[in-house]
């Protein structure tokens, strides 16, 4: 689950926001939730009113209204993210003397679980994100290098979990194992072996990778990976943070990566498989289908956000990338560019959507007589 924008409050920043030009930091001293809070950043948008869209040097975005602002000052140095080090000294800060850290070439893991856990993750993670920049430069699309440390932060076990992420995502922390949260830029997960505390400190990467391999637990292992994706593509200039990013063509992007490949050391050998849990989903959902379903999911993210019909919009995303990468990877990749220029904080009408879409791929209603031939090849 990526924590999403919709239903936030946005208002006051207006379309005539403009992009701050100066690299330099400022303080900027203000009030969020009770508090007085102090950061260093770069304004990214600044709005009539002196609103501001700040980036932290840890990564996180902060909107912060004009009448929150107590005082803005340069500080006259450069901006520059905290480096790894730097980042997980923070956070040990933040999260208590319980959590300790793990740092790999792109990865700042802070866990109080295992260490067996927490380095499995990490080699896991790195494996993903070389099979995720590896994918795209042999589809003649160069990622960036991120800008800042990638942070997952891993909880021993789901209570814990849920007291911490409660507050970002409500009730629906009841049914999520894991998720990547745009503000703050983190991933948020527990550890899924389901050890006990005792059992958990001693566990090999070997033996958490034969407990994570079983047929039953691969539904578990690809929620991970799935967070993990989103967070990859929003730190690699595949897609723009608080830009307005279709919600099909992030959970499509994620779906098509998730299907697990835990056996393989080097890369991701699965990447790009049918996902037959998806696919199912789909198949099931077409009796019932809509005629305007396809319609309905390039033009509004609506349907991700009504319960009754989040998890059939989940497969028809899925169904619906899958069969655009498997038969206009070109265009794909054209469409991933158009949509990684989208400003930030503006968001574009239904018809915009759809003209975007069509300006790329062209009319929907032979593509959409091609896509079920194509999915019902794939049985």
């Amino acid at each position: 689950m990526i924590k999403h924008l919709a239903g936030m409050a946005w208002a006051w920043l207006v379309a005539a926001a403009t992009l701050a030009q100066a690299q330099e930091m400022q303080q900027v001293s203000f009030r969020h939730e009770g508090k007085t809070l102090v950061v260093k950043g770069q304004v990214l948008v600044e709005d009539r009113q002196g609103g501001v869209l700040l980036l932290g040097r840890d990564g996180r975005l902060w909107t912060i209204s004009a009448p929150a602002i107590l005082r803005r000052q340069p500080t006259g140095e450069p901006f520059a993210p905290f480096s790894p080090q730097e980042l997980g000294k923070r956070l040990l800060a933040e999260l208590g003397p319980d959590f300790e850290l793990h740092i790999t070439r792109h990865y700042v893991i802070c866990y109080n679980t295992g260490r067996g856990y927490a380095h499995w993750v990490g080699a896991l993670f790195e494996r993903l994100y070389l099979a995720f920049r590896t994918f795209w430069k042999r589809k003649g699309l160069r990622l960036q290098e991120p800008q800042f440390p990638l942070v997952a932060v891993v909880f021993a076990d789901k209570s814990s979990f849920r007291r911490h992420a409660r507050p970002a995502l409500g009730d629906a922390v009841e049914n999520v194992l894991g998720y990547y949260n745009q503000r703050s830029n983190r991933m948020v997960m527990y550890d899924l072996t389901g050890a006990g505390p005792q059992q958990r400190r001693f566990l090999t990467q070997s033996q958490i990778r034969a407990l994570l391999s079983r047929p039953g637990a691969e539904r578990t292992v690809a929620t991970i990976i799935h967070e993990a994706t989103h967070q990859i593509a929003f730190n690699t200039g595949l897609q723009r943070r608080f830009a307005d990013i279709p919600v099909w063509v992030s959970e499509g992007l994620a779906m098509f990566f998730e299907v697990p490949d835990l056996k393989s050391k080097r890369g991701w050998r699965g990447l790009g498989k049918v996902n037959r849990v998806r696919l199912r989903g789909f198949l099931a959902y077409l009796p019932h289908r809509p005629q305007d379903s396809l319609l309905q999911l390039l033009k509004s993210d609506q349907r991700f956000r009504d319960p009754q019909q989040v998890h059939h919009a989940y497969d028809e995303a899925w169904a619906w990338y899958y069969f655009l990468m498997r038969t206009r990877p070109k265009q794909l990749v054209q469409y991933h560019k158009l949509l990684a220029q989208k400003p930030v904080l503006q968001w574009d009408t239904p018809q915009q959507r759809l003209e975007d879409f069509t300006s790329v791929f062209g009319p929907l209603p032979p593509l959409e007589k091609e896509f079920f031939r194509f999915l019902k090849s794939q049985r």
